[in-house]
């Protein structure tokens, strides 16, 4: 299996592994952050799925996913287009359901949540919408055994038929990429796939609460700050709509931008640094010693 190992505090590509400064590395190193407890056992994996007016495609992707899992969750985050009508003929299924819209991140809270009161180890969120291949399920859980979150990367690696990603998404994507792998030492090619694995008992060290789309960018930090270990996975880069709308004003790519910088500020004041420059980084590493 290939993957791109992500110590925190290591800048990594293909080649070779440099060691960076990273302000937060041994903050929890007294903590265990890894799921070898489990590593060595046979391990509970969840599937997770956050879906919002998925209705057109909801069927069809529970069909793949069932194939490779045999715990499926769906979260219907307050859908309005009868995706609700249509869970209910999945009796295999475990359903959380939110009786109105509050967002991707609060639906993946929502999954942790559920993972955790039912003693999973492990838990695998995909999209609902066909741009994640659900046979690759039992990799990402697999791939969590020894480490605390695997991340898939539609830019690892190229795969044959890949889709061309919308140019603005795309820009966006390695932008804030970029910015976390400087501010927080990290090395990731995709700082947005929603195709992830997490070791349930990781994710206690964790104290997520942005709502939106930009919950994985408090994610990235709050998982550095906590010196975890993640790596990555190769996936195709699918596109099945290209015109796929985040809701109301986020479809403009300034206005997006512009959010997904306000998470990242306020995931760093809330870990201690007042503004995301290297002094910033530089005091807040002070503040962890």
């Amino acid at each position: 299996m290939e993957v791109m190992h992500l110590r925190v505090g290591y800048y990594v590509d293909s080649v070779r592994a440099t060691p960076r400064m990273n302000p937060y590395r041994g903050v929890l190193s007294q903590l265990p952050t890894t799921c070898t407890s489990v590593a060595n056992m046979s391990q509970r994996y969840l599937t997770a799925l956050p879906v919002f007016n998925e209705a057109n495609s909801v069927d069809r992707v529970l069909e793949e996913v069932r194939r490779f899992s045999d715990d499926i969750l769906v979260v219907d985050d307050g859908s309005t287009d009868g995706t609700a009508e249509v869970l209910t003929r999945h009796s295999d299924i475990q359903l959380a359901t939110h009786a109105e819209n509050r967002g991707y991140g609060a639906a993946l809270r929502t999954a942790f949540e559920h993972a955790k009161e039912h003693s999973y180890d492990v838990i695998v969120t995909i999209d609902c919408d066909g741009q994640h291949e659900p046979q690759r399920i039992p990799k990402f859980a697999a791939a969590c055994q020894e480490v605390d979150i695997v991340s898939g990367s539609r830019y690892l690696k190229p795969f044959p038929g890949d889709s061309e990603p919308p140019s603005q998404r795309r820009w966006i994507n390695s932008q804030i990429t970029k910015e976390l792998n400087e501010l927080l030492g990290l090395g990731l090619t995709d700082a947005f796939c929603g195709f992830k694995a997490y070791c349930i008992s990781s994710l206690s060290q964790l104290n997520l609460t942005e709502s939106g789309y930009a919950m994985p960018l408090e994610l990235w930090v709050q998982a550095a700050r906590a010196g975890l270990q993640i790596i990555e996975l190769p996936v195709p880069l699918i596109y099945l709509d290209e015109k796929r709308s985040f809701g109301s004003v986020l479809d403009d790519g300034a206005t997006r931008l512009d959010y997904y910088h306000s998470v990242i500020n306020r995931s760093l004041e809330a870990i201690g640094c007042a503004m995301p420059t290297k002094a910033a980084l530089s005091s807040c590493g002070d503040h962890a010693g």
